[in-house]
C-alpha cells in the first residue's frame, strides 16, 4: 500500500507533537521564535487577522496572539493542533482558532487575511509553489506574507541526511528560489534575514525518534566528514566534544498584490 506524502507528515509529526515546543529538542522552532517575532514587528497591527499555515502547535500564533485581533493556526496533523490548543488554554489565549487543513489547498476565500505566515514548513510540503500561491491568494491587498524556512547552503545533497532522520522531509530550497516563489505568486519581497544556526546533533535526532541504527549512520557520516570524508551538506562541527551541525535559515517578508 502506497503511503502519501501527507500521511508521512501526519505520522512523523504526531510523534513529535508533545515535545514540539521543547527548546532542548527543537532549537530551530524555539530559539529563533523571538527573532521571527521581531522580524514581523513592522507588519503587526492590533487589527490584524492572521493565518499561520502548517502551524504545528501554533508557536508563532501563540507568540503574536496578544498583539493582533485573531489568529488561525492551520495544520494537517491533529495531534499538533490538539497540543497547541492545550498550550494556548494554559496561556489563556482566547483569540486563536486551531483548524485542520491542507497548506496547498487553503479552505478560505480570496483576500481573507491581513497577515499570512509559514514557518519551517516549506521543506516538508510536496509542492512549495502551490503553498505560496495559496498564501498570497488568501491575503488582502497590501497584506504581509511572511515565509521562514531552512535554505540550502552549498552544493552537497543535504536532503538525503534530512530524509534519513525524518521521512516526511521534502526538499530544502535555496533562498533565491523561495524569493522567486513569492514573486511568481504576485507578491513583492521587501525584507529578508539570512543566518546560520549551529545545533547539537543528538537532540535533533531524539526529536523525531530516529531509529538507533539510522541515528548511528548519521553520526558516522558527519564524523567522517569532519575527518576529511565526503560532504554531507550538514556542515558538521565539534563543540565541547559534542557533534553539531549547521542549518542555514532565512526569513522573507513580502507584500501581497
Amino acid at each position: 500500500m502506497t503511503v502519501t506524502h501527507g500521511e508521512k507528515v501526519v505520522r512523523e509529526f504526531s510523534k513529535q507533537a508533545a515535545a514540539f515546543g521543547d527548546p532542548r529538542l527543537n532549537m530551530e522552532f524555539t530559539v529563533n521564535l523571538a527573532r521571527l517575532a521581531q522580524f514581523m514587528e513592522p507588519e503587526l497591527d492590533p487589527e490584524d487577522v492572521v493565518l499561520e499555515v502548517a502551524a504545528g502547535t501554533g508557536l508563532v500564533s501563540r507568540a503574536i496572539a496578544r498583539r493582533v485581533r485573531h489568529v488561525t493556526a492551520l495544520d494537517l496533523t491533529p495531534a499538533m493542533l490538539e497540543q497547541g490548543k492545550r498550550e494556548a488554554d494554559v496561556d489563556t489565549l482566547t483569540n486563536i482558532t486551531f483548524t485542520r487543513g491542507e497548506a496547498s489547498d487553503l479552505p478560505y476565500v480570496d483576500r481573507s487575511f491581513t497577515l499570512v505566515v509559514i514557518r519551517f514548513a516549506l521543506h516538508h510540503v510536496a509542492d512549495p509553489a502551490a503553498v505560496v500561491r495559496e498564501m498570497v491568494r488568501v491575503s488582502r491587498p497590501g497584506a504581509a506574507v511572511v515565509v521562514a524556512d531552512l535554505v540550502r547552503a552549498g552544493g552537497a545533497d543535504v536532503d538525503r541526511i534530512e530524509r534519513l532522520r525524518d521521512p516526511s522531509h521534502g526538499a530544502i530550497l535555496p533562498a533565491d528560489q523561495i524569493s522567486e516563489l513569492l514573486t511568481s505568486a504576485g507578491a513583492e519581497v521587501k525584507r529578508t534575514d539570512l543566518f546560520d544556526l549551529v545545533r547539537p546533533l543528538d537532540p535533533w535526532l531524539e526529536q523525531t525518534g530516529t531509529p538507533p541504527e539510522i541515528a548511528a549512520q548519521i553520526r558516522k557520516e558527519l564524523a567522517d566528514e569532519l575527518a576529511g570524508g565526503p560532504e554531507t551538506g550538514m556542515r558538521p562541527s565539534e563543540v565541547d566534544g559534542e557533534l553539531h551541525f549547521t542549518h542555514a535559515n532565512a526569513f522573507f517578508s513580502a507584500i501581497a498584490p
